[in-house]
């Protein structure tokens, strides 16, 4: 799902009367947003606080995601691969009896241990089966938000019963206190949750904050307001509406950096803003003019929209462009650095420190993305029984998964949605390519994912193949991957209205 993230790093190297003083990192993330979305990226929608900020940092233009939203935010809590932590099949269910695996050691408990204030706000959406599973359990000194993939922007709560009864889902740590916010919007409450918790830091110690926003995800709702911006520009009503979530979310994130910049933060910071995945067509995003949407493989699906502004930044690096290879796993090494700690008691990490490639402008540390590879999905058809590859014996390519190797691209299996959408403001059209089960694609030269070179590269699908399998064989698959039966997750049964945790120990 889409998520943007805002990050705020603080680096090592600060101004003469703060030598000794770690990074605050503030990072906020937002969901389901478009590739198109933003306005550095030419579009319609307005995001000036958004603009500014990327327009004086670093626009990081070849940066990667996950194609949905639980994955996503394993990947940047564990500095992971979601093959490697069980999370590579589709989001978690509220009735899942899973979670993140507690064996992981997460973002805030490793900043933790770099002496560092740790707080969430917002979507979590790693599971929420046992307390030992949700934020204030899984090392965040506070935490308040819901723990599903979204609801009621208004009540707070996710509907149950096939509809039947609507469910809270806010929380306060471990309190449900929906009804105390209702009719307030989240993304605003969000920011203002974010700007208390700026308010009351004390700056003996550094800060986390990890703003993870409900924008733009479904369902569309926005105060009035927003929408009226653009009702002489955009016609399609979902569109109208998700940009006008868009601009609610950017005005949210001006206030919480003037709330920084108030309260003597914002000199010392980084920040870095990313989505979750790609934007939801069908909910109002455009990827224009890459191709596929949330969920796929493709460009459209999982690259992000994402920046790092700081004063912290080398002088050389900041106004620029990286088109150097980053993924969302990147951001816990990186962040770790940042605070002095280190990475021994971690599992081996997927991600790698990039703050030198940020800051410096220097070459990247990655020359592989693993986009995903998920055995559980169902197989992608055999489309001719002549079509190269299908009978290959290094991976099977009916398997929907993708890997980035240097310039190179492979996708196999079922992709997902293989089209291009331009949105309604630019007329509304939609081209459709034809399947195949293995896809190469040379990126940098191709972006828009146009041209399907397999067949006259069959060299390098071999070899990326054998890559897919390399990584397959170290995967693991997620456990108590069902829907439970009993009854005993049931918020109206048992919990007051409320979602809440249902396992014991």
């Amino acid at each position: 799902m889409s998520v943007v993230v805002i990050s705020i790093l603080l680096y090592v190297l600060l101004p003469s009367g703060f030598a000794d003083t770690k990074p605050n990192i503030i990072f906020i993330l937002a969901d389901d947003l478009g590739w198109h979305d933003v306005g550095y990226h030419d579009s319609i929608i307005r995001t000036p606080n958004i603009d500014k900020l990327a327009a004086e940092g670093v626009k990081l233009e070849n940066y990667y995601v996950t194609p949905l939203c639980s994955p996503s935010r394993a990947e940047l809590m564990t500095g992971r691969y979601q093959i490697h932590t069980g999370m590579q099949h589709h989001v978690l269910l509220a009735q899942e009896p899973r979670c993140l695996p507690l064996n992981e050691q997460i973002m805030p408990q490793k900043l933790k241990e770099s002496g560092y204030t740790t707080h969430m706000v917002g979507k979590w959406h790693l599971g929420f089966c046992h307390w030992n599973c949700t934020p204030p359990h899984r090392g965040f000194d506070t935490f308040f938000g819901f723990y599903l993939a979204g609801g009621d922007y208004f009540h707070h709560s996710r509907m149950c019963h096939g509809h039947k009864y609507e469910c809270f889902d806010l929380r306060d740590g471990d309190l449900s206190v929906a009804p105390n916010y209702r009719d307030q919007y989240s993304t605003t409450l969000f920011a203002q949750k974010s700007q208390e918790i700026i308010r009351n830091h004390k700056h003996d110690k550094p800060l986390f904050l990890y703003l993870s926003f409900q924008a733009v995800h479904s369902p569309l709702q926005v105060p009035t307001k927003y929408v009226t911006m653009y009702k002489d520009k955009i016609h399609d009503w979902d569109r109208r509406t998700y940009a006008a979530m868009t601009t609610c979310m950017d005005e949210a994130i001006g206030n919480v950096t003037d709330t920084l910049k108030e309260n003597g933060l914002l000199d010392n910071s980084v920040i870095v803003f990313s989505t979750d995945n790609g934007g939801a067509v069908n909910a109002g995003a455009s990827n224009w003019p890459l191709k596929g949407q949330k969920t796929t493989l493709y460009e459209g699906g999982v690259r992000g929209a994402a920046f790092v502004w700081s004063p912290l930044l080398k002088r050389n690096a900041r106004g620029t462009i990286s088109k150097e290879l980053m993924y969302i796993g990147d951001w816990l090494p990186t962040f770790i650095h940042l605070a002095g700690g280190n990475t021994t008691e971690t599992k081996e990490l997927d991600g790698q420190n990039q703050w030198t490639t940020i800051s410096e402008a220097g070459p990247s540390n990655r020359k592989e993305v693993v986009h995903n590879i998920d055995p559980l999905r169902p197989l992608g058809p055999v489309y001719k029984e002549d079509e190269p590859f299908q009978h290959i014996t290094s991976f099977n390519p009916r398997i929907f998964a993708s890997i980035r190797v240097g310039r190179w691209k492979l996708v196999t299996g079922s992709a997902g949605d293989p089209t291009w959408t331009t949105p309604d403001e630019m007329g509304f059209k939609r081209e459709i390519m034809a399947h195949t089960a293995v896809q190469l694609y040379n990126i940098p030269q191709d972006h828009e994912e146009r041209w399907n070179l397999a067949d006259s590269r069959p060299d390098v699908v071999y070899r990326l193949l054998k890559r897919l399998q390399f990584h397959y064989e170290r995967s693991v698959l997620p456990e108590n991957m069902f829907v439970s039966k009993n009854g005993a997750f049931d918020p109206v049964t048992h919990f007051d209205m409320a979602w809440t945790p249902w396992l014991s120990d």
